[in-house]
């Protein structure tokens, strides 16, 4: 499988947040998107997710621009905003009845998705009452429901703790290695490990970046 994002163009009043933006990637592949804050990086996101609409560009897929067939879109992609998109005062259990039906949920919980991100220890727990980590965990397992073999992430490990960045880095590079296509932003150390091309945005442009552990002439090219 592969995805064309091609010439995603996005304008807020008179700032030109985001100009022909366009890339390629393949299965078992993860690209890292970089770049300061507020420069348009959860703006991609949410237009190739549909949540907002880019003024120009596409997403193809199997042939099929993602941007005007939702359902398509639906089926392939999975979408993990920076926010929490949970219901607070449902459980684990509750907020992932939402998008799996009880076999499918009780067959994950064993020894699919949501086993692989431990979804299980906290099970019963309201999301008020959830760790950050839990939270973000939990909302992975949500977006993988109907198994995408894309999916967008946006910043999925900020401001966690070590052990849960390295649970959920875990994850995605078993999610990498299945054949699935990864698209993230980030600023983190590990989520850049996995990441096989690197992208920055700049001035609403899309460059290519050779990341090779250096941080420091990363941080410089922000």
């Amino acid at each position: 499988m592969q995805i064309e994002i091609k010439h995603i163009a996005k304008k807020f009043k008179k700032h030109q947040v985001l100009k022909d933006i366009s890339l390629t990637a393949e299965s078992g592949t993860c690209i890292g998107i970089l770049g300061a804050n507020g420069c348009g990086k959860s703006t991609l996101l949410s237009i190739l997710a549909g949540v907002q609409k880019g003024d120009a560009g596409s997403f193809i897929c199997e042939g099929v621009d993602l941007l005007k067939d939702a359902k398509k879109r639906a089926e392939l992609v999975g979408y993990v905003p920076q926010g929490t998109p949970l219901i607070e005062e449902l459980s684990a259990k509750d907020n992932l009845l939402l998008w799996y039906d009880k076999d499918s949920l009780r067959s994950e919980l064993e020894s699919g998705v949501l086993s692989l991100l431990g979804i299980g220890e906290f099970f019963k727990v309201p999301v008020s009452k959830m760790s950050g980590g839990m939270k973000k965990r939990l909302s992975i397992g949500c977006a993988m429901a109907q198994k995408p073999p894309i999916l967008l992430l946006d910043e999925p490990t900020a401001a966690l703790d070590l052990s849960c960045k390295q649970s959920i880095a875990q994850y995605l590079q078993h999610y990498k290695e299945s054949g699935g296509i990864l698209l993230l932003t980030t600023h983190d150390v590990l989520e850049l490990e996995l990441c096989d091309a690197w992208y920055i945005i700049k001035n609403g442009v899309l460059v290519p970046f050779a990341y090779d552990g250096n941080i420091q002439q990363l941080v410089e090219s922000l």
